[in-house]
C-alpha cells in the first residue's frame, strides 16, 4: 500500500514537472523566433542573405534537435499509455530530432561558406558535432537492438546484407558474444538512458556556448537584444533540468 501510495506521488511530481518543462521549452521558442525575427533577418535556408541562412542552425538546433529529443524523454517515461505505443513515439520524436538537426547544421556550414569562415574552429562547434554524432549513434543502435519494426522492414528490402552487418559491427562492439536477445537489451537498457540524458545536457552545454559566442561577436553586453538572448539561454537551461527531473522521478512511479 505504501509502495502504491509513494508510486503515485512520483507520478505526479514528474507530471508537474513536465508541464514546467513544456513550458519553459515554449517559451524559449518564443524567445528564438522574437530574436530571430525581429532583431535579426528572418530565417531563409535558400537565401542569398546569409544572415537568414545562419538563423535556420539556431532555431533548428533548437527546437529540431534539443526540443524534441526532450519530447522524446518524457514522452517514454511520464506518459501512461502501452509500451509500444511509448516506444514509437519516443522513436518518432528522436528521428524528427536527427532529421531537422541534419538540416540545422547544413544551415551552420552553408553560412560559413557564404561568408568565408572556416568550419570546426570554436568550441562550441566541437561539443556540438561530437554530441550529434554520438546521437546519431544512439539511435542506430536503439533501431538495430530495439525495434522489431525496422528490423522486419530492413529484412524486406534490399538492404539486408547492410542490415545484418550494422548488427554484427554493433554486436561486436557493444555486447559479449553469444548473449541473447533479452539479454543484450538488459546490457544496453542502462547506457541508453544516462546516455540520453547525457546528451541532452551537452546539446544544451552547445546551445549555450553557441548563444554566448554569438552575443560576444556582436558585442550585445548592454542591449535588449542582449537581454533577450540571456533570458533565451536560461530557459534552454531550465527546460533540460526540468526534462532531467520529470524523466528521473518517473522512473519510480
Amino acid at each position: 500500500m505504501d509502495v502504491e501510495r509513494d508510486r503515485g506521488r512520483y507520478h505526479s511530481s514528474a507530471s508537474g514537472l513536465t508541464v514546467v518543462a513544456h513550458f519553459f521549452g515554449i517559451l524559449a521558442t518564443i524567445l528564438m523566433l522574437v530574436w530571430l525575427l525581429h532583431y535579426r533577418e528572418g530565417l531563409d535556408l535558400d537565401s542569398d542573405d546569409a544572415r537568414r541562412v545562419f538563423n535556420v542552425h539556431p532555431f533548428l538546433m533548437f527546437f529540431g534537435f534539443i526540443f524534441m529529443a526532450g519530447e522524446a524523454m518524457m514522452a517514454y517515461k511520464t506518459v501512461k499509455a502501452e509500451w509500444q505505443v511509448r516506444k514509437f513515439v519516443h522513436l518518432f520524436f528522436h528521428l524528427v530530432a536527427m532529421v531537422l538537426g541534419i538540416v540545422g547544421l547544413h544551415a551552420a556550414f552553408k553560412y560559413h561558406d557564404q561568408v568565408g569562415l572556416t568550419d570546426m574552429y570554436s568550441l562550441h562547434s566541437w561539443i556540438g558535432i561530437g554530441t550529434f554524432t554520438l546521437f546519431c549513434a544512439q539511435v542506430c543502435i536503439y533501431l538495430s537492438i530495439y525495434d522489431s519494426l525496422f528490423t522486419s522492414f530492413l529484412h524486406r528490402t534490399r538492404v539486408k546484407l547492410v542490415y545484418s552487418l550494422w548488427q554484427w559491427l554493433v554486436g561486436l562492439a557493444v555486447f559479449l558474444p553469444r548473449s541473447s536477445p533479452s539479454h543484450s537489451k538488459a546490457m544496453i537498457a542502462p547506457w541508453h538512458v544516462n546516455g540520453g540524458q547525457a546528451l541532452l545536457f551537452m546539446a544544451i552545454a552547445t546551445a549555450l556556448t553557441g548563444l554566448m559566442e554569438k552575443a560576444t561577436l556582436m558585442r550585445l553586453q548592454h542591449q535588449n537584444e542582449g537581454r533577450l538572448i540571456n533570458f533565451l539561454a536560461l530557459c534552454i537551461l531550465l527546460f533540460g533540468i526540468s526534462v532531467n527531473f520529470s524523466v528521473s522521478l518517473a522512473r519510480y512511479a
